[in-house]
């Protein structure tokens, strides 16, 4: 029901009152979008829940997901319950295969299918554990432009560039202008290879220069650079980049790949390497690199001299 107020409000032409505060969280600005929620006072009870859901998905992107968990509560709306369910998945790991089961079960009883907030958030647990098929299941569910760039994502994970090219052909046919199409267009771009590169990083340099170089628009010059070869100009957006979240993983994990490939003192990377570990163990390319020592001590151990008895 409040997903249609909404569309309704939107289609009768009234002002978007959370247009800075969605495009801020769809940016990555996260900090901007939770300042900017806080001093809207909702017209109507459909915009205090996205308004709510933004704000709450926005701590959750910063992980601070003490804050969702106190504050949403058992009476809240079902899209703002289906975030706190998020933040409790990212929180805390042992709980996860409970969690997963009740979003199943929600799913299952028809409970939750028309909510896509509830959706979006089930897909991005299913995203957390790698498990593509399962995540697509909920979101093609979905007809919101978030879903749809969500299933852009994912296939651009599983290298499917075929279906991404219809998702964002569906998308422009939507809403070509929209923030979430571009992105969605950018990272297609990306996947593309070759002249699509240029035409990534023009994307994430107009949307910069519009609003405020987040460290994800950042993140998506400098993967254009790295593809082109120019490592130089990727080390400067990175630092441009730390300069703003000191902490993001992206940003770590792309120092590290164009401190190898400018030939920095190994410690610099190293250093970099340490930092993912300690703030972001459960990332993907932590999980993988600790797959890879693991593999790499195990072949070392079978070729250790024999001690002389």
């Amino acid at each position: 029901v409040v997903q249609k107020e909404i569309s309704n409000c939107k289609m009768a032409g009234e002002v978007d009152v959370l247009f800075e505060v969605r495009n801020a969280f769809f940016l990555g600005n996260y900090q901007h979008c939770i300042t900017e929620a806080q001093k809207i006072k909702p017209p109507s009870a459909a915009v205090a829940v996205e308004r709510d859901v933004l704000m709450y998905r926005a701590y959750i992107a910063q992980h601070k997901y003490a804050v969702v968990l106190d504050e949403v509560k058992p009476s809240s709306p079902a899209e703002v319950q289906a975030v706190r369910l998020l933040a409790e998945y990212l929180q805390k790991p042992s709980r996860r295969e409970a969690i997963l089961r009740e979003v199943e079960s929600k799913l299952t009883s028809g409970v939750d299918a028309s909510n896509d907030t509830f959706l979006i958030m089930a897909a991005s647990m299913y995203y957390h554990e790698q498990n593509f098929d399962a995540a697509l299941r909920y979101l093609n569910q979905s007809d919101s432009l978030e879903g749809a760039a969500t299933r852009v994502q994912i296939y651009v994970a599983m290298h499917r560039v075929d279906l991404a090219k219809k998702e964002v052909k569906a998308m422009q046919e939507k809403d070509d202008d929209a923030t979430l199409t571009q992105l969605a267009l950018a990272w297609f771009n990306l996947a593309v290879g070759g002249d699509k590169y240029q035409d990534a990083y023009y994307i994430f340099q107009e949307m910069a220069d519009k609003t405020t170089p987040t460290p994800l628009l950042l993140n998506g010059q400098a993967a254009c650079y790295l593809h082109q070869g120019k490592f130089e100009d990727a080390e400067g957006v990175l630092h441009e980049a730390l300069s703003k979240d000191s902490n993001n993983p992206e940003t770590l994990v792309n120092l590290i790949v164009v401190s190898q490939h400018l030939g920095k003192p190994p410690e610099v990377a190293s250093r970099y390497l340490s930092q993912l570990k300690d703030a972001h163990s459960e990332h993907i390319f932590v999980q993988e690199y600790l797959k890879k020592e693991a593999q790499f001590d195990q072949l070392a151990a079978q070729y250790s001299p024999a001690v002389a008895s």
